[in-house]
Parts: structure tokens; sequence; C-alpha cells
């Protein structure tokens, strides 16, 4: 399965606001829309952690892309995670299972499997051949993006084309205005 996920980047008063139509639980935005896209990533990888890993929930299948989305891919690393997590969910494996596997202890297990967990991963490739599963990493021209400009010019608000994601907020200062799951979708 690709790990790839369509978002939604949309104005929202005076920022940006990220949103997945597979994945409601995760949303997040800034003032900055490069910051809005790189946040995304991390909104993604929070709510497919702890709304469907750690709740035991069937991860939601990637949609097509529409127009106006923009693909937010996960980290390898999270990716392998998250096959392990389906494939040990599909076929009823349980972590103590995994660790006996591996022998290796059950909170090693746990942490292999926890996308938020840093892991090598080699770890991971190691517990997918366990579970019969193999990891295959490829790599794709990225899509063409405009030539870095001043700072000044890689400024974006909304109604703006977003070109080039640039690093700082309007005033210069890096602005974070969060990522993560909305607590009450998170059923």
């Amino acid at each position: 399965m690709q790990y790839s996920y369509p978002c939604r980047i949309e104005p929202d008063g005076d920022g940006w606001v990220a949103s997945f139509p597979d994945v409601p639980e995760a949303l997040t935005g800034d003032s900055d829309y490069g910051e809005t896209v790189e946040l995304a990533t991390d909104a993604l990888v929070t709510a497919l952690s702890r709304c469907y890993v750690e709740r035991r929930r069937e991860l939601p299948p990637p949609g097509a892309r529409t127009p106006g989305e923009v693909l937010i891919r996960l980290p390898a690393l999270v990716a392998g995670k998250l096959a392990l997590y389906s494939t040990m969910r599909r076929n009823r494996i349980t972590r103590v299972e995994l660790a006996r596997r591996l022998a290796v202890s059950v909170t090693t297990a746990r942490r292999i499997v926890d996308p938020q967990h840093r892991s090598h991963i080699e770890q991971v490739e190691r517990a997918l051949r366990a579970v019969g599963r193999v990891l295959v990493v490829d790599d794709r021209a990225m899509p063409e993006r405009a030539p870095q400009a001043s700072r000044a010019a890689r400024k974006l608000r909304p109604g703006q084309s977003p070109l080039v994601g640039p690093d700082h907020s309007r005033d210069g200062s890096r602005s974070r205005v969060g990522c993560g799951v909305v607590p009450e979708l998170c059923a």
C-alpha cells in the first residue's frame, strides 16, 4: 500500500488550515503555507498513531487526490510501521507473538509497531519479515518548484500561489499553530 494521503490546504483567516478527507482526526494549520504543509505530515502521523494504532482500529486507505489537494507522503519508517501494524491486525498477530517471533521483549515489540517511537528501519524490516512481508522503498523525482526567492518574496498569504514553501511566518519567527488530533473525532 502507498502511504500518501490527500490533504486539503485552505485559507483560514490570516493563515492556512490542513485537513485530510480520509483521516478527519488530523488537523493542523499555521500562518505560513509552507509550514502548514510541513505540519500536515506531523498531524497525519499523530492521528494515525493515536486514533488508529493505539485504539487498534483499521487504518483508513488513502483515497484519490482531487484537484486542489496535495499528497502528504509519510516517512519510510512510519510507512513501514503502519504496514507492520496492518499486517498484524489482518492476521491477528499480537505484540506478544511478534516479540516471540523476534526474540525481543514485548516492550521492544510495542515500540517497533508504534509510529511515533523512533526505531531503526532495520528493526521494522526484520519485524515485517517475521510476519511475511517486505518493505519496498521507491523514489521519484520531486515535483518542479519555483526557484528559491528571497525570504520576503517567499512569504505566502491566503490567495497567493503556493509554489515555494517559506521557512518562517510573516514576522520572521517560527509560528507553529500546532498539529495533532481532534480528540472528539478519535472514537
